[in-house]
């Protein structure tokens, strides 16, 4: 919905980028002023905004990731902003919701927590595009989740051990943030 860009204006021009997040802080600002509607994930050209979640575990010694289906990767859960969704956050706290059964999350950080763009390969119906991803940062209130029919498993990674599993810029990111890469 065009009634979300205004806040999200407002949420980008707030966010601090870490390092590697300030080109994206950019892309960003220039979809938004560039597409009638960036959160129309039918956009796609250049592409379109999508929210996802880092989700630590209750005493902060694991990182909650998901086995991507379409991209066979382990990533933080995520996905497309749906109409729905009130903001991006919601839009983050329904997608880890969605993905994982892990719900009541508590935001470990105010705002944005990283930006990351990446490209998304063609398939049936669908062009190659780009994902203007949103991330925040939060902390589960248990142990307890469960993967969806949507995702080919999720677990629960020991901080130390995540970036064997993965080489994703935005985990590397936040694993940076929490000392660990």
């Amino acid at each position: 919905m065009i009634e979300r860009v205004a806040p999200f204006r407002q949420l980008l021009g707030s966010f601090e980028p870490a390092s590697g997040s300030d080109v994206a802080k950019s892309k960003f600002a220039e979809l938004i002023e560039s597409v009638r509607d960036p959160f129309d994930e039918h956009n796609y050209r250049p592409g379109h905004i999508t929210a996802s979640g880092f989700v630590l575990s209750p005493d902060a010694s694991a990182l909650l990731l998901i086995h991507h289906r379409r991209l066979g990767m382990w990533l933080q859960p995520g996905g497309h902003v749906d109409p729905v969704d009130v903001d991006v956050l919601a839009a983050a706290r329904r997608e880890v919701a969605e993905e994982t059964a892990v719900s009541e999350l508590v935001l470990e950080t105010p705002g944005i927590f990283d930006l990351d763009v990446h490209p998304i390969p063609g398939r049936s119906g669908v062009d190659p595009h780009y994902h203007y991803d949103v991330s925040f940062l939060f902390r589960a209130p248990s142990w307890d989740m469960a993967a969806a029919d949507e995702v080919l498993d999720a677990r629960w990674v020991a901080i130390d051990e995540a970036s064997a599993i993965s080489d994703d810029r935005p985990l590397a990111r936040v694993l940076a943030w929490l000392g660990a890469g």
